[in-house]
């Protein structure tokens, strides 16, 4: 039976979690449609996520639809989770993008559709809610097209809408509209040459067969309407899951190809992982770079179940993977490097616990965190004895407070959060450590030039004997281990701040075998590193936000009061002002806080992250955790002294 991959994807509060209960329920894996408000919903397993009425953690369910198995992914909402979300994205088939018919087109939906745009995911879109009051539907579209995509095509209308009869039918020939929409879509002349000389005369079947195939080339976008609610339209969209959107590709007897996009914790601690299967087949005892295989779980309804083997397409919980992380490639057919989707989080804080017989209780339950998200990216301040981690948002950070207090009974407080800003270089440097000259106390040679880049690169510029194959085997190994102590020294720039868009090539190289170790490379590397760096300077770049602020037409003249140093444009339509700017991270708080005052409490502040910019000197700086490279004698006299400890 063929797989269909579904991702839910919506803004807060459009109803995405309500859609998957109807789903489930209509595909008869569960016997009543649970609520949000009421904490009964299958993906939202989580206490705190059925107390807080939004999904934070992506779930998986599985239901049986027509000639497939529908694998249905429910995303978070809020932006504060979007790491869950991008994690999500890269292994759908297909989407499903919830809007509300009352709320319309919101921040995170536009962010949403753009990205399933970017990666060519077949996507479907739902406007939910007709039957609340205030539910539109012309104006929605109009939106839609607007603020989303001009390439959609309604599928469906809508009768008494705003009201709780409200009811959705199936769009077809006889509605022009839909007709003419396909005819333009298909760009067949001599289907638009028999819609002119009569608009009746297209077969159902051929305009479903032009929407079908725009749709899976992700070329245009099917809008039904409907409620989860009451179920209103929701038969309709399932009837479009099967036939609009691709099932799951892949040889179940090819090379072996997944990717790794969840890990949990089972009962006894130990890690699993959730994989998507490119292609091939994984069975139970196989033997890949992260450990062994010890068991295997489908996803059947909302449960696992365990199996011998499964196969591409397929999505299942892996045992046994005590090396696993997430994004990792499981086999050799599949290219795991994607670049990051969405932004990485702008601001971060320091965890401390409130009992201090606690701390080694917090490390371990952070750690444990960030495997499962690692945007959170866990720090460790030796010097100071603190725990930092970034961070989207507040709700982020309440969740994590709330999450250690439950599951790993630790309470914590946070330290302000601060605005996480970049280092970039600005010209190239060079530095040289040679073997036995210059205080060198390490069995290596090692030459880097750093220069401007496009995220990290580290290239090998040196001969093959210069390689200290003894030690690593090959050249790419060799490589692969001066990127990971780059990576991590690179964590904290001249100023303290992570370093990106950062291109190192390694110009030389050299050993004494087989007296030379590993670690002598490792820990000469961030001398060498941030001595070529400090000789390229960096400039410091903060957070910058794009905000879009819709507000009653009269209070113009006080928003922009407020807003006015900050704008890029602004338009006044009837009783309503639009403007639209950017703002750095570090203002956004209080920009969003004035809003409610500003406009009477009917302004509506959208925000995104935008871009990374320069600032003037002088350059604001973190305080360092590292054993200070930008110091030989300090950092001599820290590692030695760690090592004889």
């Amino acid at each position: 039976m063929p797989f269909l991959n579904l991702g839910i994807v919506a803004h807060v509060d459009a109803g995405k979690t309500s859609l998957t209960e109807r789903l489930l329920y209509a595909g008869g894996v569960i016997d009543a449609v649970g609520s949000v408000d009421a904490g009964t919903t299958r993906t939202d397993s989580l206490a705190l996520e059925r107390r807080r009425g939004i999904t934070i953690k992506t779930a998986v369910a599985s239901f049986p639809l027509g000639d497939r198995t529908v694998n249905l992914i429910d995303t978070p909402g809020h932006p504060d989770f979007i790491a869950e979300v991008e994690r999500a994205l890269r292994v759908l088939d297909g989407a499903v993008l919830v809007i509300s018919a009352v709320e319309g087109v919101q921040a995170q939906t536009r962010v949403l559709l753009r990205t399933l745009r970017r990666l060519r995911v077949p996507t479907l879109i739902f406007v939910n809610k007709i039957d609340r009051a205030g539910a539109r539907v012309g104006g929605v579209l109009d939106e839609i097209a607007a603020r989303l995509t001009p390439d959609i095509v309604p599928v469906s209308g809508v009768l008494d809408p705003g009201t709780a009869v409200a009811s959705a039918h199936s769009l077809g020939c006889a509605d022009a509209s839909f007709a003419s929409r396909l005819v333009d879509l298909s760009d067949d002349p001599r289907l638009l040459a028999s819609w002119v000389r009569d608009e009746q005369s297209i077969p159902y079947e051929v305009l479903r067969a032009v929407l079908r195939s725009r749709t899976r080339s992700a070329s245009v976008h099917p809008v039904f309407f409907g409620s989860a609610v009451t179920g209103a339209g929701v038969d309709a969209l399932m009837r479009g899951l099967t036939d609009l959107l691709p099932p799951a590709s892949g040889d179940p007897d090819g090379p072996l190809g997944g990717v790794v996009f969840k890990i949990e914790r089972d009962r006894a601690g130990s890690r699993v992982a959730y994989v998507r299967l490119h292609s091939g087949t994984l069975t139970v005892r196989d033997h890949i770079p992260s450990g062994v295989v010890t068991a295997v779980e489908g996803i059947e309804g909302g449960n696992s179940v365990r199996r011998s083997a499964v196969s591409a397409g397929e999505i299942a919980k892996v045992h046994g993977l005590r090396e696993v992380r997430i994004g990792d490639s499981i086999g050799t057919a599949t290219d795991a490097g994607t670049p990051e989707l969405f932004a990485p989080p702008t601001l971060e804080t320091v965890v401390v616990p409130v009992h201090h017989e606690q701390k080694p209780d917090l490390h371990a339950a952070l750690t444990e965190l960030a495997e499962q998200d690692p945007l959170i990216d866990l720090r460790q301040d030796d010097r100071r004895g603190e725990l930092a981690v970034s961070l989207y948002g507040e709700v982020q950070k309440e969740v994590i407070e709330t999450t250690l207090a439950e599951e790993y009974g630790v309470a914590v407080a946070f330290r302000e959060t601060s605005v996480l800003h970049i280092e970039r270089p600005t010209g190239t440097g060079r530095a040289l450590e040679i073997l036995g000259k210059d205080g060198n106390p390490y069995l290596a040679t090692l030459g880097l030039t750093v220069e401007p880049g496009d995220g990290l690169s580290v290239e090998l510029d040196v001969p093959i004997e210069q390689v200290p194959i003894h030690l690593f085997k090959t050249e790419e190994f060799f490589r692969a281990a001066l990127t990971e102590t780059i990576r991590r020294t690179a964590s904290q720039g001249l100023h303290g701040w992570p370093v990106t868009d950062l291109r190192v090539r390694v110009t030389r190289t050299g050993y004494v075998s087989p007296l030379t170790g590993a670690g002598d490379f490792r820990k000469l590397l961030p001398l060498v590193l941030m001595s070529a760096l400090a000789q390229a300077g960096t400039v410091v770049c903060e957070p910058v936000h794009h905000f879009r602020l819709d507000g009653p037409a009269d209070t113009l003249t006080a928003a922009l009061g407020v807003f006015g140093r900050f704008l890029e444009s602004s338009v006044v339509d009837g009783p309503l002002f639009v403007v639209e700017g950017r703002v750095p991270a570090a203002r956004l708080r209080a920009l969003e806080t004035a809003v409610p005052g500003l406009t009477r409490g009917e302004g509506v502040l959208e925000t995104t992250f935008d871009s990374y910019q320069p600032i003037s000197p002088p350059f604001p700086t973190r305080a360092r955790w590292d054993d200070n490279p930008l110091d030989r004698r300090e950092y001599l006299l820290r590692v030695e002294r760690r090592l004889r400890l």
